[in-house]
């Protein structure tokens, strides 16, 4: 496994990623470290907080 992949920070939880071979033909699109953080996010920007 090459020691030098490209990595990004997630957008939502902050940690450090790196490039995974499903995300070759769209890494410039990619923001979310997962799954997980991908969905926090659209939930986040819904505004969906209860007051």
């Amino acid at each position: 496994m090459p020691a030098n992949l490209p990595s990004k920070i997630c957008e939502v939880c902050g940690l450090p990623f790196k490039w995974r071979k499903k995300w070759k033909k769209n890494w410039n699109e990619v923001k979310y470290c997962s799954e997980k953080c991908r969905k926090n996010k659209k939930s986040t920007s819904s505004g969906s907080a209860t007051i």
